[in-house]
């Protein structure tokens, strides 16, 4: 397994991070698997989306600022709860098949490391398991 630091300047930011992933699975040596990429933070996820067109990442942190506002009468004593709901529905982690020695997203698929709760310094863990 090995560590990604990410560092986020703002409050919700999204980080591309495919470039990342893909080489530590070139260091693997893994030709066919899965890539585990996680999160241990629970206002922090990951997902994979589209990554030719910036656009999209906009209306994805415009979205789910409207479905979850950061204030909404929430109980949680730290004013974090926006966080941790958004890191729900994000999800902690997404796995990947690995071939030939490379991810196989799509055409236009990226990973990102979705920030709920920045700036701050936060790590995600990459697990590449072959067969």
């Amino acid at each position: 397994m090995e560590r990604i630091s990410v560092r986020t300047g703002e409050r919700v930011q999204v980080v591309l991070i495919t470039r990342e992933v893909q080489e530590i699975v070139a260091r693997s040596g893994v030709e066919e698997g899965i890539c585990v990429v996680y999160s241990p933070h629970t206002t922090a996820g990951i997902t994979i989306n589209e990554a030719a067109d910036p656009s999209v990442i906009r209306d994805f942190l415009m979205e789910t600022g409207r479905i979850v506002p950061f204030q909404d009468g929430y109980a949680h004593a730290e004013g974090n709860s926006a966080a941790h709901i958004k890191t729900s529905l994000v999800g902690p982690s997404v796995t990947i098949p690995v071939e030939g020695g490379a991810l196989t997203l799509g055409t236009w698929q990226g990973i990102y490391f979705c920030e709920f709760d920045g700036p701050r310094t936060r790590k995600v863990f990459v697990q590449i398991i072959g067969r």
